[in-house]
């Protein structure tokens, strides 16, 4: 029940505008303190845009989100997030950066007709302008098109190009060989 006077709109209102400014006052300092552990966990990567383009070579996620998501499995189970600026930012520091080794990553998008489409990709040289994200690419696997609507883009760990455990590694688990036995 809400004291006279003031409506539940109201209080909640007030409480998301005082949770944006602590977030905003806080934000660099938080994204300083996420860099050690994103260091030393093996992270995955989402970044999801509301269009999507692609020349050859490069492909462009406008209408980026701003938050970065990541997420390392066992033993650690971490999850967070990292603003999408300050993830470009890093990407070419520390000794083990994506600008010395390069990630695979799954582009996945739904198509004209509602269906999702994934492509497999090596990101290169990410460039931020305004909210429109830039990759240099190879292409490993699957056709990419020239625009497409919302996406996302799965980025996998670091030191780990197609592991088992990796989203690149996933899509290519059914053409692996059996083990002898």
């Amino acid at each position: 029940m809400c004291p006279p006077g003031l409506d539940r709109k109201t209080s909640f209102t007030r409480s998301a505008r005082r949770q944006r400014t602590t977030e905003a006052r806080n934000s660099q300092a938080v994204t300083k303190s996420l860099e050690p552990q994103l260091e030393r966990i093996d992270a995955l990567f989402v970044q999801g845009a509301a269009r999507f383009t692609s020349t050859q070579g490069t492909v462009t996620l406008h209408g980026l989100v701003d938050s970065t998501v990541y997420f390392a499995d066992r033993p650690r189970r971490e999850i967070g997030h990292i603003p999408s600026h300050r993830f470009v930012e890093l990407w070419a520091a520390g000794a083990h950066s994506f600008a010395d080794d390069p990630p695979n990553a799954v582009i996945s998008f739904l198509d004209e007709e509602g269906g999702n489409s994934d492509v497999l990709v090596v990101l290169h040289e990410a460039t931020l302008e305004g909210d429109d994200l830039t990759y240099r690419i190879d292409l490993l696997e699957g056709t990419l098109p020239e625009e497409a609507g919302p996406c996302s883009l799965f980025i996998d760990v670091f030191g780990r190009p197609l592991s088992p455990v990796s989203v690149a590694g996933s899509k290519r688990r059914p053409l692996r060989r059996p083990h002898a036995t």
